[in-house]
């Protein structure tokens, strides 16, 4: 017998309020007595002495029955001048809580309700603190990673923005105005191209020595436009046209006819020009050279150009005339604008450079093929400076037209075009440019409010973790107390409440 006294009593909590209630230490509808000991708490508590130990029991906590013990001791000394020569208290709410803690006693009642009281903080509240406190916590890790993302797109909106304002050339600090400013260099860039053209002697007399070889004599100059701009500069269309210099000039007084032409005479810039800011610089020419043709006898690619032995294939270039004759040599609309300027004979200058890019990309691919005994013996008649040019020279020549070509087509010129054939389309590039900054502004407002959001979630984990703290201690009290009440029960043999995992 001695031996069992030493044995612990080991209860599950969960099933602790069964384990009392088969043990006949509690009955099976104890509820109904605990509703009526909370209503006469409740009553109780709305007349207490002046006493800051009754306070801090009353304030916040649930009162449970060793509170209203505590309560007990407190008024014997408050109340003291109450008490009777018979040992009783006079006083009424001396009266009121020796009753509350009689009707707890009565069939064990108050065990049972802290029995109920522990089950629940440890299967309910505790958990859903935690659960609270862990859900913040994914919460921040949240809105930290979206804050960085959000920072990230914003970093790259910004970078797009500048990347486009640098295709233009411009800083991005005032968008129009430096828009505005790119048009006075306009005129310059194009004098500057049109010097390049000197650059191309070489090439131009290689192109047209091998012409002249394969196809015979020809009845006019192959790329007579770049010639004319070699020769004498970006001058007036007029000049071109007519080969005499305007002594007069009178400019269209409103740039937004500048450039207006037939639609089969322009170049396909694409169906939103904005797109060529973020795109690739190849443009489609909508040239097409066909494929399979057959050079000395041989299968050429797509690139080769079939030189042919027919000399009815000379390209056929009209000039058409506007009608100026007899004006006096004055250059009016159309005609005062410079070669480059003017959309039609602009397009005619790219065109005449690519063909005679293609037509290098073809010397080139011929020259670097393994010669033959047909080719040698075709080539020997050829002029010297056929006969003289070796690859390096070709790749040098090809180099300058390329240069040329890029520097007349790149995305800043393109749109420098369009602006100078429209300044309306300056409020188009602006709005365009401008979009991307409000967009990285709107992502900037998203990274506050996660900022926000996270301070909420910290300062709503900061008000939960007290809660938890405080509610953990009472439920280890109470843990104590019915284990110790358990006890006293069974001659004061050790007793264990297991799974109360705080």
């Amino acid at each position: 017998m001695e031996e069992q006294r030493k044995w612990p009593i080991d209860i599950q909590t969960k099933k602790l309020l069964d384990w009392l209630v088969d043990r006949r230490h509690c009955k099976l509808k104890w509820q109904n007595s605990v509703l009526v000991i909370r209503e006469k708490i409740n009553s109780a508590i709305q007349d207490m002495p002046e006493n800051e130990e009754i306070k801090q029991l009353l304030s916040g906590s649930y009162i449970h029955y060793f509170h209203c013990l505590r309560i007990v001791e407190i008024l014997r000394r408050t109340e003291a001048s109450t008490k009777n020569i018979f040992g009783s208290y006079s006083s009424q709410r001396m009266k009121d809580w020796q009753e509350i803690v009689g009707l707890y006693e009565k069939d064990n009642t108050y065990l049972a309700e802290l029995s109920s009281l522990l089950v629940r903080n440890v299967n309910y509240e505790i958990p859903s603190l935690k659960k609270q406190i862990s859900k913040c916590q994914q919460l921040q890790q949240e809105y930290s990673r979206k804050e960085l993302d959000y920072i990230n797109n914003a970093a790259a909106l910004r970078e797009k923005f500048f990347i486009s304002c640098r295709q233009f050339g411009i800083t991005g600090n005032n968008v129009q105005q430096e828009l505005l400013s790119l048009c006075s260099d306009l005129p310059s860039g194009l004098d500057g191209i049109a010097e390049g053209t000197r650059n191309l002697t070489d090439a131009l007399d290689l192109y047209g020595a091998c012409v002249e070889f394969v196809c015979g004599s020809v009845s006019e100059a192959v790329v007579p436009l770049l010639k004319h701009v070699q020769l004498k500069g970006n001058t007036t269309v007029y000049e071109w046209r007519t080969g005499q210099v305007p002594l007069v000039i009178e400019r269209p007084v409103s740039s937004e006819n500048v450039g207006t032409q037939q639609a089969t005479d322009t170049i396909d810039w694409g169906d939103d020009a904005m797109s060529g800011i973020d795109q690739s610089d190849e443009i489609d020419w909508g040239i097409t050279v066909e494929e399979n043709t057959e050079v000395n006898g041989e299968k050429q690619g797509a690139d080769v150009i079939d030189w042919g032995e027919n000399t009815s294939a000379v390209v056929e270039i009209s000039v058409e005339e506007s009608g100026c004759e007899g004006d006096d040599r004055v250059a009016k609309g159309n005609d005062a604008l410079t070669i480059l300027e003017n959309t039609e004979t602009r397009n005619q200058f790219i065109n005449e450079l690519m063909e005679l890019q293609d037509f290098l990309h073809q010397r080139l691919s011929e020259m670097n093929e393994e010669a033959d005994i047909l080719s040698i013996n075709q080539f020997q008649t050829a002029p010297a400076i056929v006969q003289s040019q070796d690859v390096a020279k070709i790749v040098a020549m090809l180099s300058v037209v390329k240069d040329l070509l890029q520097r007349l087509t790149n995305v800043k010129m393109r749109h420098l075009f369009m602006i100078h054939a429209s300044p309306r389309y300056i409020d188009r590039v602006t709005d365009f440019l401008q979009q991307k900054l409000k967009q990285a502004e709107a992502v900037g407002e998203k990274q506050h409010l996660m900022v926000k959001k996270r301070q909420q979630s910290l300062e709503e984990q900061a008000a939960l973790e007290p809660k938890l703290d405080l509610l953990i201690q009472r439920t280890k009290e109470l843990r104590k107390l019915i284990e110790a009440d358990i006890s006293k029960r069974y001659q004061n043999r050790r007793v264990n409440l297991m799974g109360v995992i705080v």
